[in-house]
């Protein structure tokens, strides 16, 4: 099912660069509200979610760091360093130079080797999807790129940042591809404001691979852990009467996954890689509202948006984005679906 196909993102509504570089707080983004029950939509900065959200309300957030993921390979290419795998490979992509950015790189050839900046050396094993390789490094991953690596920005952002730019409050753990972009505008003094007016904040960890630039390009698995303290408060809340909302749609995943398994709609603790794709066949059972940033047309995680507002709801959200030009990416505006 494709959702939104038909809806087009006007010149100029990307963000360029980090709202801090335009002058704004990072929690100075705008955020646009909607209600799934009544079909209300409305406007507001970030800074006013405290008072949007109720006492025993519990928001979900993903503690998975940025890594600098991006690394040159000479000869024109530029890896991209997606998801571990179970057997200890890596999903990875090639990109060539475009401009200030890259573009996606039709070469390689399985077997193949690339030589990497540090005496690494970047094995292709098969092609995985039509821009994913699996491939094997030389040495350990994560250190390795923490080492060598810089991170991944696409054409619509013209500089590159630095590392500050790329990490939410609640990072922990560096393992994602690309930011958990949905909770970058949280700051400290938010979520002492949250705290304060009673709404729990409990973590998991869920790493995201690179994103999915061509259309109607599925999720792959990710690897990801909700806690055993975690899979609780999400039970309690709801048992309560309260409300379960998601920083992200990383949490989304992480959560539906750990509930396939738990009698009823109960989260379980769970850990390891999820094949899990929320849509609206799917349904979403354990989580009543969400916190994302704005979607391109045809993105996969648009399916989920619809899991949770419905189309015409959804058509009615965007239309609205667009019409008080909203900011689109990982540094530009949110938005907050409410039951």
């Amino acid at each position: 099912m494709t959702v939104l196909v038909d809806f087009v993102l006007p010149p100029g509504s990307e963000a360029t660069e980090p709202p801090e570089a335009r002058g704004i707080a990072r929690d100075g983004v705008r955020m646009l509200v909607s209600h799934r029950r009544t079909g209300e939509i409305s406007h507001h900065a970030f800074t006013g979610l405290p008072g949007l959200l109720l006492p025993g309300d519990l928001l979900v957030v993903n503690t998975s760091g940025t890594l600098p993921a991006a690394v040159q390979a000479g000869r024109g290419i530029s890896v991209h360093f997606s998801s571990p795998l179970p057997d200890g490979s890596w999903l990875a992509e090639l990109r060539a130079p475009s401009g200030h950015a890259t573009k996606p790189y039709a070469g390689g050839s399985p077997g193949q080797e690339l030589r990497l900046p540090g005496g690494a050396w970047l094995t292709l094993r098969e092609r995985v999807t039509g821009r994913l390789w699996r491939v094997r490094l030389s040495t350990a991953v994560v250190p390795y790129l923490l080492r060598h690596g810089s991170y991944i920005h696409y054409s619509y952002v013209e500089h590159d940042w630095p590392a500050q730019a790329y990490q939410t409050v609640f990072a922990a753990t560096p393992g994602s591809a690309e930011m958990p972009s949905a909770s970058r505008p949280f700051t400290p003094q938010i979520v002492t404001s949250l705290v304060v007016r009673g709404v729990t904040i409990a973590p998991l960890t869920l790493h995201t691979g690179v994103s999915s630039l061509e259309g109607d390009e599925q999720p792959y698995p990710e690897p990801f852990d909700v806690p055993p303290a975690t899979a609780r408060l999400v039970n309690a809340t709801r048992q309560a009467g309260g409300r379960v909302i998601a920083v992200g749609t990383t949490v989304v995943r992480a959560l539906e996954s750990a509930a396939l398994n738990g009698p009823g709609a109960e989260v379980v603790a769970a850990s390891g890689w999820t094949h899990h794709v929320v849509t609206p066949e799917t349904g979403v059972h354990v989580v009543d509202g969400l916190f994302t940033g704005l979607h391109e047309p045809r993105s996969s995680h648009l399916h989920m948006l619809n899991a949770f507002a419905g189309e015409p709801l959804l058509r009615r959200c965007y239309a609205a984005a667009i019409e008080h030009e909203y900011l689109w990416h990982e540094f530009g505006d949110v938005h907050l679906l409410l039951p």
